[in-house]
């Protein structure tokens, strides 16, 4: 299976051709995503396969032991090889990845004004400068919005008024840390006729968060809609 750089023209995407650029090149100048594209030998739908459903549980985290153990042929064994460097790659960088495998993510039972699960456009938030490491090996890919694209929902002037009303009180600070407090001011929505990208398959991405200082937007992402019967993923996330 192929995967290829992002196709866009935005200057929001920089795509490099190491580890080395993607962990030192700086997010600035309007660039708030890096993308190593690459192209990983191995079947990754057989470790999927092989992993079975969860036993009821939506995700699954995988480490070296359990990836062993799985009687993998040659080809699915080159597709756990190529995950367990990465997760190694990624801790000699003093980084805490995991290796999920994903059935489905938990909705929100009472979302309100504003869904606030991952199947939303949001940004990742960090008190201190921090980036979001990913990678999708097998299944639907996460997906971005350029920041262009993306209205941020708690400026909706409908939903800010809806907002407004669940909180009880005006619009000042406390409403500020109540929006905060429920991460309702992460979520986005596409502006009419937005495009989102792909981050595709096998590609490693480190993507800007919204913390304190950061000089460019934070990347707006979502994970992929899913549904029952759809494969499970294979994601790598820091």
């Amino acid at each position: 299976m192929l995967s290829v750089a992002p196709t866009t023209d935005s200057t929001c995407i920089k795509n490099v051709g190491s580890f080395h650029e993607l962990a030192t090149t700086p997010l600035a100048h309007g660039v708030n995503a890096l993308c190593w594209a690459r192209s990983l030998a191995g079947d990754y739908a057989e470790v999927v396969r092989l992993l079975g459903d969860g036993h009821g549980e939506p995700i699954t985290t995988l480490d070296e032991a359990v990836l062993l153990a799985l009687p993998l042929s040659p080809a699915g064994r080159v597709a756990a090889e190529h995950m367990l460097a990465d997760l190694r790659l990624l801790r000699d960088h003093d980084l805490d990845p995991v290796l999920n495998c994903i059935h489905g993510y938990p909705r929100d039972e009472e979302p309100g004004p504003i869904q606030t699960d991952v199947f939303s456009f949001h940004a990742d938030s960090a008190p201190i400068e921090a980036y979001t490491w990913l990678c999708t090996y097998s299944g639907p890919p996460s997906e971005g919005l350029r920041p262009a694209d993306a209205r941020r929902k708690v400026d909706d002037p409908a939903l800010r008024a809806e907002l407004l009303k669940l909180h009880g009180g005006p619009d000042d600070a406390d409403f500020k840390v109540f929006l905060n407090e429920h991460c309702y001011d992460l979520h986005y929505a596409p502006a009419p006729g937005a495009q989102p990208y792909s981050f595709g398959h096998f590609n490693l991405w480190r993507i800007a968060t919204d913390y304190p200082g950061n000089p460019v937007p934070p990347c707006v992402h979502r994970a992929p809609a899913t549904n029952p019967g759809d494969p499970a993923r294979l994601l790598l996330i820091s």
